[in-house]
């Protein structure tokens, strides 16, 4: 009898032990292996599909590359103003895609006279990288490339705006130390901690059986030993209360991916000069096509302020 029960924890632990690392499997794969965007892929709005062509064919596009403090290859498009101007916007794209989906944001930009600097995260684009940062590493990749615009311009100044994952990559960076040609920062969609997103989008997952705090717990372990961070790390609301760089946060009240009141919280939390957008409406980095006119006019009165 007693060989009967060793031999059934044994096999119960066995079933445990292979299950779990199973779900530890397939949440890394799911939530921190980089996925390339691809021309098949659709965009929500065609607007988004004609900025993809509007940055991949423009004539004065040029692409450049960094080293990251732990030796990746980083990549940028940087497409210059027409004129000789000290200007610059680094625009951060979001989760599951390039910088050619932020070209939206950059032909407004452009046509507001900035140079341009549109990064690639780690791990998507044409920066290399095997896991998603979340914004952690991506924040001293930021970095890099705000000194690698003050090297050649030392008049530079300068504005931050991300989307999504970008958003929490725009905020985690203003938690350092930056320098002053820094003058600003735009947050659309960001999450107010990593762990929080995982456990919300979770809990929307249909046919999740482990339990929540477990799942994070297990994906937090997982995480930490094969890409190396600890997500309880990534917390752009911890970020934004060391922050001195003046933020506009934005976000559709009818974001189903990342909670809208995450934005009100990031807003409370912030310690320095700051303005709150919610645009109605509009789902997860959907303001700009939803609600244009209010969007760029929020943008553009915010960024008015920061270039006088």
């Amino acid at each position: 009898m007693s060989k009967k029960n060793a031999l059934l924890k044994f096999s119960l632990f066995t079933a445990l032990f292979g299950g779990a690392f199973a779900f530890s499997d397939y949440a890394y794969k799911t939530s921190t292996v980089p996925h390339q965007h691809t021309d098949d892929s659709k965009d929500f709005d065609p607007s988004i599909t004609q900025g993809r062509y509007f940055i991949r064919n423009h004539p004065d596009r040029k692409d450049m590359f960094i080293d990251s403090i732990d030796g990746l290859r980083l990549h940028s498009s940087f497409i210059p103003a027409s004129e000789d101007i000290h200007k610059y916007a680094i625009v951060i794209h979001g989760i599951w895609d390039n910088h050619e989906s932020i070209g939206i944001y950059a032909k407004h930009y452009l046509e507001n006279g900035y140079n341009l600097l549109l990064p690639d995260l780690r791990g998507f684009g044409k920066s290399e990288g095997n896991y998603i940062g979340y914004g952690l590493d991506d924040r001293l990749d930021i970095m890099e490339w705000i000194y690698w615009i003050i090297k050649r311009d030392k008049d530079a100044k300068i504005l931050l705006h991300g989307m999504s994952m970008g958003a929490a990559t725009t905020l985690m960076t203003t938690g350092e130390h930056l320098p002053e040609n820094v003058k600003g920062a735009i947050a659309d969609s960001s999450y107010t901690s990593l762990r929080e997103q995982f456990a919300s989008a979770y809990k929307k997952f249909k046919g999740s059986v482990v339990p929540t705090p477990l799942a994070i717990i297990i994906l937090r372990l997982s995480i930490l030993l094969r890409a190396g961070y600890d997500i309880n790390e990534v917390k752009p609301i911890a970020a934004v209360a060391r922050s001195k760089t003046p933020t506009l946060f934005i976000h559709g009240d009818d974001d189903t991916f990342i909670d809208p009141h995450m934005c009100s919280r990031l807003y409370e939390a912030a310690n320095c000069p700051k303005q709150y957008c919610m645009i109605l409406g509009a789902g997860h980095i959907e303001s700009v096509v939803k609600d244009p006119v209010n969007y760029w006019n929020k943008v553009d009165a915010f960024t008015a302020k920061l270039f006088t």
